[in-house]
């Protein structure tokens, strides 16, 4: 059934996508007043649910770790290796995004659209940043404000005693699901709205649109996204002395539903079924840790977050230095970590800067169509990621309980022993299902 529904958006979008072909060509205005009407009434709908979905998902995720206390360096070690890979892959992309330039041959008519305040100090726009009362990053939809609200009130949530920070938690998850249950209906009208960008984007064509940019972006996205997942992740694995080969092909199941049904959260229990009965990975483990790096560990995201913002304020006419770049590397991939696995989730993260930034979003109506091709190779990358983080963190906890032994055994006397492993904190699972 599952895999039914999501062949039949597939087909959806592939509708959506010739009949925009076709009304483009066929050039009729009323037909092209339509689409007009519906892109901005999708536009509008991407504003609304954009920032409360990064604020709700990044303090939900945050203040929901009481794992991490039970498990202290479990939580250290996903963490690590989530912040690590993220911001690696986040790093890639803008090394990627400097080597094709994809905005260098932007449209004059996009740059004399761009609304962009490039003439402030970036040390004034940092120091802005910091929110004099919690309603004004929400009223001027200013994401950096936002970013830092929640990043603040989730260290506070964990502050909080047990039982208040339980109740916390409870009520902004389900707010953060009200706003991913809005957004899953307006994924739902994806085709329409690719039907409208279509249109436009053929008319668009015919007015002279460079396609050579667009084809640079889409180039960089996927040169990121595949040097990540084929050369950095597989680098990890083999330095920790596991077989990346061997790994691919344990959770191939998983990451072929990743890829079709562009959504993490989605895939998790097949992530979590190929850990356990293939890659051989501990069961109460790849429990824990697997809903964990699905919430936060978002490698494709990071990588289009950064591309996306660089390449639309670009063409829109904003120049960043390489300092600005280098931290906006940080802010992808604090974004991507706080983001919900869920279907568009990078699109609604990536407008939500450019309206911070006041960026005009014609740009991003362009990229909406391809971007249903692009997210699925995010979010293999990102089940991929999820893989390969606790493939590592299950071999680390393994060469532990081997060392605790080895201490045991020594200890008593015994040569090689089988026994408790005295106080090896992240061994507790391992020893558990051993027993």
């Amino acid at each position: 059934m599952r895999l039914k529904r999501i062949y039949n958006a597939n087909i959806g979008i592939l509708l959506g996508l010739g009949l925009g072909i076709a009304t483009g060509l066929f050039d009729a205005p009323s037909l092209n007043q339509t689409a007009d009407a519906v892109s901005q009434v999708f536009i509008n709908l991407l504003k609304l649910v954009s920032t409360p979905i990064i604020f709700l998902s990044i303090l939900s995720t945050v203040s929901g770790m009481n794992n991490v206390k039970e498990f202290k360096s479990l939580g250290r070690k996903l963490i690590k290796y989530t912040c690590l890979t993220t911001y690696i892959a986040a790093s890639i992309a803008l090394i990627m995004y400097l080597v094709f330039d994809p905005a260098s041959s932007s449209q004059p008519a996009l740059q004399t659209a761009a609304t962009v305040d490039s003439g402030k100090g970036y040390l004034s726009y940092i120091i802005q940043s910091i929110p004099s009362n919690i309603i004004s990053p929400f009223s001027e939809s200013h994401v950096i404000s936002v970013l830092f609200l929640a990043i603040l009130l989730s260290f506070g949530t964990l502050a909080l005693p047990e039982q208040q920070r339980s109740t916390l938690h409870n009520l902004l998850s389900a707010l953060n699901a009200l706003f991913i249950k809005i957004a899953s209906w307006i994924v739902k009208l994806i085709p329409i709205a690719i039907w409208s960008f279509i249109t436009l984007f053929i008319k668009e064509i015919q007015a002279g649109l460079n396609i050579k940019q667009i084809f640079f972006y889409l180039l960089t996205i996927t040169s990121a996204n595949l040097i990540q997942g084929f050369i950095i992740l597989p680098m990890l694995i083999k330095f920790r002395g596991l077989s990346p080969v061997k790994l691919a092909y344990n959770m191939l199941p998983a990451l072929s539903l990743a890829f079709f049904s562009k959504s993490s959260s989605a895939t998790l229990p097949m992530t979590m079924r190929c850990a356990e009965e293939r890659a051989g990975m501990s069961k109460k483990l790849a429990n824990l840790a697997f809903p964990l790096c699905t919430a936060i560990n978002m490698n494709g995201c990071a990588a289009f977050i950064l591309i996306t913002v660089l390449f639309v304020s670009t063409s829109a006419g904003l120049h960043f230095s390489v300092p600005e770049m280098v931290l906006w590397t940080v802010i992808a991939t604090i974004a991507a970590i706080g983001n919900a696995g869920v279907p568009m989730g990078c699109y609604f993260l990536s407008t939500a800067f450019l309206v911070a930034m006041n960026v005009p979003l014609n740009m991003m109506a362009i990229i909406l169509p391809f971007y249903a091709l692009l997210d699925m190779l995010e979010t293999s990358i990102n089940v991929w990621s999820d893989s390969c983080v606790v493939a590592l963190v299950d071999q680390e906890m393994r060469e532990e309980v081997e060392q605790g032994e080895d201490a045991d055994a020594a200890k008593d006397g015994i040569k090689s022993g089988v026994g408790g492993v005295g106080g090896v904190e992240t061994s507790t699972i391992l020893l558990k299902e051993k027993q």
